[in-house]
This record gives C-alpha cells, sequence and structure tokens, in this order.
C-alpha cells in the first residue's frame, strides 16, 4: 500500500467565546478520519487554530475594557486545553493573528492585485455618527433583506443563510452606540469573484464537494455572481492590506488562509515536513477541510477562487456536516441546552460523546440530535453491554483459571476468529468516506455475534467440569481475540477505551495489520474495569439547566394521579370524523403490513415527458436501494431533494408506469400542485429506521 501524505484542517473556532458542543462534533469527526489514517500507516498532519480577528472579538474586547489581543489570549489557551482533553491528535494549534498568517495573506492579496483581480468600488456603508465611525459588518444588526428574520448581523443571515451588504439590513441598529447609523460613501476593495465564473462552474461539478452542497453553491450563479468585498475601514481587528493605509482585511479573507499559517507554524516546528511540498499547485500530497454546513461559500467559492489565482493547490475533499441539537431543539442558553466542552469535560468521559456522535455522523449533512435518553442507552448498550461485556465476562478465566495465559485457537476457533475479521473487512473503505454511522454499526454487529458465541459455548458452565478445562481456555482466548479486533476497529473513536484495553492485553498499540494473526500464547494483564454505565440523571443534571432539569421533572405525569377524559358517544365521534375528511378506519393488522421507514434520497432527476414526474433513487436501509417516482416536480426541483432524508412506504407493490417501474411511495402533506410538502424525520433518524 502506497504511503499518502495527508494535510487535515477543522474549521477554525471564533475566539470571542468557550468552545461548545457543535464545534466538538467537527473536532471529532476529524479526528476520527485523522487517528483512522494514521493508523493505516500514512503520514497525516493535522491542523487548526483561532479565528481571531474581526467585530465579533472587538466587541468583546470593548465591553471588557482590554486590547483584541489581551482578550484573545485566554481563549486560546481554553480552547486548546479543551481539544486536548477531548483527545483531538492537533499536530499545531495556531491563531490567525499570527506573523505567519500576516505574511501569506499579504502576499496573496499582492498576487491577486497585481494579477488585476482586485476592484475597487465605492459603496454605502452604514456611518455611526455618535461614535463617528464606519460599522463593519458585525458592527450592526437589523431585519435580514431575504427572510426578514429580525436581529441579523450585517453579513449574513443566521437562518436562511443569505449573504449580503450591511446597508441592505432593514432596520439596522449599531452594536456600539444602539443608534440609527446613517448611509456615507466609501471606497472598498473587491476581489473580481465573476471573473472566475468558468473556473468556479467546473469545480462545482467535480466530487470535492458533497452533491448537495455543490447544487447549493449553484444557486449562486442564478442572478450572476458579484464582486467580493474583502476590505474594512479602520478601526478593525486584524491585518491592515498592503499598498491601503486604514483598510483591513475581511476576517473571511485571511481566515482560510489560517490553515496555511498554522501549516507553516507545524513546518517550522517540523524540519521534515515542507510548506511548498503540501501547498504548491502541483502537489502530490492530499488536502482535506472538515467544515460546517453554515461556512460552505465561504469554502466552496471564495476559497478556491482564491487558491486557483495565487499558485497553491486546490482541496482534494471538503467534508461537510450539519448541526448538534439537544433534545431536538436548537442549543439555546435560554433554553438551558447551550453546552460547552468544558462543561461536557468537567463530568464525564470524553470516549463517550465521541462513540455517540460518531455513531450519529456520515457523508450526508444531517443534523445530529444529542438526546440525552438516547445517549445513556447507546453507551449502556453498546460500550458497556457490549464491547466491555465481551473483555469483562472471558477475562476473568483467564486471569483465575489459566494464569493470565491466552491458548492457541483450535480449528473451530480459528474459523470464528476469521469470520470476524471478514466482518470487519468493510471498516477502512467506509472510515475513508466517512461513513463513520456505518463503521459503528458494522462494529456493533461484530460485537453481538461474539457474545453469541460465548453464550453458546458457556465457559461459566464448562469450567466447571475438569474434562473440559482446555475447552474453556480456548472459548476464553477466543473473546479476548475478538475483543481484541473490535477495539482495533473502535480505536480511532475512542482511544481513550483504547489504550485501557492495550494496557489489559499488554500491547503497544492496536493494529488493523496484526489482526490477521490472533494473540496466541500470549500473557495478558489482571482485568480492571474499562468503563462505567452512564448515568442519565448525571447527564440532566449536568449538561441542563437546574432550572430546565426541574421543568422536565415537572411536566412528568405522576403515576398516583389519573387523567379523566370525558367521553364522546358514537354519534359525535361520527360527526367529528366526517368534519375532519378521515377514512374509514383501518385495523392493526392492516397498519403492520406497511413497511413505512426513513429512507435517505440519493438521486432524483426530472422524466422527460412529464411536467409533475420526479425519478428518484432512494436508500432504504443497509445501502439497498429502491427507485421511486414521485409527481412533486411542480413543488420541489430534483437537485434539491437530494441528500434529504424523508418517509416512504416501501413494501408497495410495484407499478409499472409509461416512465419505468415504481417500488415504492414518497410521503408528502397538501392537497397538491405547489402545495406539497415532503414529510421527514427528526434530528437524529437514520436511514432504514421504521416508522413506529
Amino acid at each position: 500500500m502506497k504511503k499518502r501524505e495527508i494535510l487535515v484542517t477543522s474549521a477554525l473556532p471564533y475566539a470571542n467565546g468557550d468552545l461548545h458542543l457543535g464545534y466538538i462534533l467537527e473536532a471529532i469527526m476529524t479526528d476520527v478520519w485523522v487517528r483512522f489514517q494514521r493508523s493505516q500507516g500514512h503520514s497525516v498532519s493535522y491542523v487548526c487554530g483561532d479565528d481571531a480577528h474581526g467585530t465579533g472579538v472587538m466587541l468583546k474586547a470593548a465591553e471588557q475594557g482590554i486590547s483584541e489581543e489581551d482578550f484573545c489570549a485566554p481563549i486560546y489557551q481554553r480552547h486548546k486545553q479543551d481539544l486536548a482533553d477531548f483527545a483531538i491528535s492537533l499536530d499545531y494549534y495556531h491563531t490567525t493573528h499570527s506573523p505567519e498568517n500576516e505574511k501569506r495573506a499579504g502576499d496573496i492579496f499582492i498576487t491577486l492585485d497585481n494579477a488585476g483581480l482586485i476592484l475597487k468600488q465605492s459603496k454605502q456603508q452604514l456611518f455611526d455618527t455618535e461614535k463617528r465611525m464606519f460599522l463593519a459588518d458585525r458592527f450592526v444588526k437589523g431585519t435580514c433583506p431575504k427572510c426578514q428574520t429580525a436581529d441579523q448581523y450585517g453579513d449574513n443571515c443566521e437562518v436562511c443563510g443569505s449573504t449580503y451588504e450591511a446597508s441592505e439590513l432593514i432596520n439596522p441598529i449599531s452594536q456600539f452606540s444602539g443608534a440609527t447609523p446613517e448611509l456615507k460613501t466609501v471606497e472598498q476593495l473587491y476581489y473580481d469573484l465573476p471573473s472566475q465564473h468558468a473556473f468556479l462552474e467546473q469545480w462545482l461539478e467535480s466530487d470535492v464537494l458533497p452533491r448537495p452542497v455543490s447544487n447549493k453553491l449553484k444557486e449562486w450563479f442564478k442572478d450572476g455572481l458579484k464582486p467580493w468585498d474583502i476590505s474594512r475601514e479602520a478601526p478593525y481587528f486584524g491585518f491592515e492590506i498592503p499598498g491601503y493605509p486604514g483598510k483591513y482585511f475581511y476576517v473571511w479573507m485571511d481566515a482560510p488562509i489560517g490553515y496555511m499559517a498554522s501549516f507553516e507554524a507545524l513546518c517550522k516546528q517540523n524540519p521534515q515536513l515542507n510548506f511548498d511540498h503540501y501547498w504548491q499547485a502541483d502537489s502530490t500530497t492530499e488536502l482535506f477541510h472538515v467544515i460546517g454546513k453554515d461556512i460552505i461559500n465561504f469554502h466552496g467559492l471564495f476559497w478556491p477562487a482564491i487558491l486557483q489565482n495565487t499558485g497553491y493547490r486546490l482541496p482534494n475533499k471538503i467534508l461537510v456536516h450539519g448541526y448538534v441539537t439537544i433534545n431536538g431543539e436548537k442549543m439555546s442558553k435560554s433554553r438551558g441546552t447551550f453546552i460547552t466542552a468544558r462543561q461536557y469535560l468537567d463530568h464525564f468521559d470524553p470516549d463517550l460523546i465521541r462513540y455517540f456522535l460518531a455513531s450519529k455522523l456520515s457523508s450526508n449533512l444531517d443534523d445530529v440530535d444529542l438526546n440525552l435518553e438516547e445517549f445513556a442507552q447507546k453507551i449502556n448498550a453498546d460500550l458497556v453491554g457490549k464491547v466491555v461485556n465481551i473483555a469483562s465476562r472471558c477475562a476473568k478465566f483467564i486471569n483465575k483459571q489459566f494464569d493470565n495465559q491466552l491458548c492457541t485457537l483450535n480449528e473451530t476457533n480459528q474459523n470464528h476468529y476469521q469470520h470476524t475479521i471478514e466482518q470487519l473487512a468493510q471498516i477502512p473503505s467506509l472510515m475513508e468516506q466517512f461513513e463513520f454511522s456505518k463503521v459503528s454499526r458494522l462494529i456493533m454487529t461484530a460485537a453481538d455475534d461474539a457474545n453469541k458465541i460465548i453464550d453458546e459455548l458457556k465457559p461459566w458452565v464448562t469450567i466447571k467440569d475438569p474434562e473440559q478445562h482446555i475447552f474453556t481456555h480456548n472459548t476464553c482466548s477466543l473473546g479476548i481475540n475478538l475483543f481484541r479486533a473490535i477495539m482495533t476497529c473502535l480505536a480511532p473513536i475512542t482511544p481513550g477505551l483504547a489504550t485501557r484495553a492495550c494496557a489489559f492485553l499488554q500491547q503497544d498499540e492496536l493494529s488493523h495489520q496484526l489482526l490477521q494473526t490472533p494473540l496466541e500464547q500470549h500473557q495478558v494483564a489482571q482485568f480492571q474495569p474499562l468503563l462505567k454505565r452512564l448515568d442519565l440523571k448525571k447527564l440532566q443534571q449536568h449538561l441542563l439547566t437546574h432550572k430546565d432539569f426541574k421543568v422536565q421533572e415537572s411536566n412528568t405525569v405522576p403515576t398516583t394521579k389519573k387523567t379523566v377524559v370525558e367521553s364522546k358517544t358514537a354519534e359525535q365521534n361520527k360527526a367529528e370524523l366526517e368534519q375532519a375528511q378521515v377514512k374509514p378506519e383501518i385495523t392493526i393488522e392492516d397498519f403492520i403490513g406497511l413497511d413505512l421507514r426513513v429512507v435517505t434520497i440519493v438521486d432524483a432527476q426530472a422524466v422527460e415527458g412529464s411536467d409533475k414526474m420526479i425519478k428518484t433513487t432512494v436508500d432504504i436501509g443497509q445501502n439497498v436501494t429502491r427507485t421511486i417516482f414521485a409527481g412533486m416536480k411542480t413543488a420541489y426541483q430534483p437537485e434539491d431533494m437530494i441528500g434529504r432524508k424523508v418517509l416512504a412506504l416501501v413494501n408497495l407493490k410495484p407499478r409499472k408506469m409509461r416512465f419505468g417501474t415504481s417500488e415504492g411511495m414518497l410521503l408528502g402533506a397538501g392537497p397538491g400542485d405547489k402545495d406539497i410538502f415532503l414529510l421527514a424525520p427528526d434530528a437524529g433518524a437514520t436511514t432504514g429506521m421504521g416508522v413506529q
């Protein structure tokens, strides 16, 4: 296998506050992939850093009456420590407010300017007459001009994702003085994005971005690309633009360059790494960015357009994830569901949430719901009840009866072992594709099978028979080897648990390359508990606010009281059903016969010759696909459907149509025509789940 050279980045967390679990999701997603690639023998450099510039930091520093540098310094240290405590295996953590970034950003700007790609245009900018200063986009809030949502910043809407000029805000208010700003004319610098139209169209047709993201970014071409404003007026915390006194780089100009600066700092620390080898246009190395879906515009359009024209290489892949919700709701401080990284770390093992979040992650853009009840159940069932259970039930016999020594497996158990290795052979390809949810399911299937084998062989029974002493030794040696194989695959996800497993197995590391041969005639250590069960009440107590925890308890219906519902006559029921246009009743058997489940639309195409039909290909679970024709073209564009999770009836008798055969039905609500609305599951549902 050829050794790969890979540079990986996570998006830079903003330096205006502590890390929350939404960012930790991204760090875990990146770290699992990085650890896996290293376990395969590849050379991987993983860098990140604080995004320290911009108005958010300025506002916070001004509130505290300190400089921006003094404000950012302790936050940088807290970010770095939080990531380390979550076992995020970064090679270097830097900051955009660094000499490397200032030099690199300035050089890139000069190259673009010399190439004629920097435009000067006069624009109307909001001016605070009380503070006598121009207002950068984040110094002003107002109503989004696109979706009419109030309290949005002056550069983009956090609700609909639109970008716009601060001057387009409805009812703008200065964040410094609270006054209504005035419009004044100022000359700004722009990157000539329209000149990159042809390149970006071709770029979006590549497989660098997930298809739903590419389709979303193509919407920018409908009204024509606009020049991108890359400068801000003083006062502004950032880097002054070379040759333009009083003008500063917009934070999103120098932020992605921070990836380069972080790697450059790593190269200074590690002379074996060469910056140009990884970043020059003809580089044979690989570059992967992992980001959230809220910043796809900058990484999917602006960033490649800059790299393309400054002599640098383009990313091989940009991986995109969704948001984290808590118990089905957006993280919110007012609702008590805003959970910081340190809040979690102060009470719980980082491996637990690493496993839970990884088990929800795939190459899709779905949001991930941290349902605390599901979290506790999954950890206790999967990690404690399945994986660790394999080792604990076999180790006690190995330790007490067989002097900590594993024996040579007999032919039958060799076959059991090889079957498990074959089961797990799919994991490398799934890991490569960031399909961590499928990886976790495959690992747990192997753990289930291992426990079944042990149940069938019953070592706790055979150990009582002296004539079956060798048989019992073989059974328990097999169990420990199956545990080792499963933990090897789980190690990138739960590195702390893997370290404890290595100590028990007396192995320096868990290596995929060594799995073809089981551990035989090998001594293990005394078994120590590897993991504790997760307590739901402690999760609620420490991760939700005390007030919300009490509300949750008070909403529980007491078991000692009965709810009395006034009965209705048959005539009343019949009248109400007719009024609501309820169809004739069915039996429970009728309902059970319907295979309703969550499916993912993996492809959607308009049907030639039809005004209504869309041909969809849906994944119904376990990578099994069905073709379903849906009469939804009046309400949906085919490309907008790709990647969505929806509800479908998948055991409907195939129906031959003039366009082809339809093998199911997508579920939607509404009277028809343009008023059709696809039904989608709540956050947390996965492909193949049945509707109960």
